[in-house]
């Protein structure tokens, strides 16, 4: 993890009067530690290998701090569900395309995407202050065999 990005979370944890815990450590360990996107379920997980006394309450309190803080991205992929992009710092502007099939997240960046954002919102009288791209699309390996490897590492349905 980044000590400039570890540094900036704790300073800003200390602006709110809130302390440096060992369970809010392994979090933000945790949080940064992959460049996948995940579920606070997920980050659950991955925190209690680090630390198994991180309670869920804490996780949930934690994320929308991380959020406030500008280092963790909060994502809707239409799912009952947030996801949390910890690769918003490095790459602000990319997008995301979701497998229907196996829920996997592919972040990709496209000059011809912001290109054409821009021409659009030109063209319309309007000045982007952000965007959010999201395709969905079903992979072409379950397209074809009726099934997807993706799909079955992961273990979903």
């Amino acid at each position: 993890m980044d000590s400039g990005v570890r540094d900036r979370i704790y300073e800003f944890l200390a602006k709110k009067g809130l302390r440096k815990t060992s369970q809010r450590d392994a979090i933000i360990e945790a949080a940064f530690s992959t460049t996948e996107h995940y579920t606070a379920e997920d980050l659950l997980l991955m925190a209690r290998k680090i630390d198994e006394s991180v309670s869920r309450s804490t996780v949930y309190r934690t994320l929308p701090l991380l959020v406030e803080c500008g280092v963790l991205k909060e994502m809707d992929f239409g799912r009952d569900f947030k996801f949390y992009d910890p690769n918003y710092l490095d790459h602000p502007n990319h997008n995301h395309l979701i497998c229907s099939d196996c829920n996997r997240i592919v972040e990709f960046e496209d000059l011809h995407i912001d290109t054409l954002e821009t021409c659009i919102s030109k063209r319309l009288g309007f000045t982007a202050d952000k965007k959010i791209i999201r395709i969905e699309a079903s992979c072409d390996e379950f397209k074809q065999t009726g099934s997807c490897r993706r799909n079955a590492a992961a273990g979903t349905a």
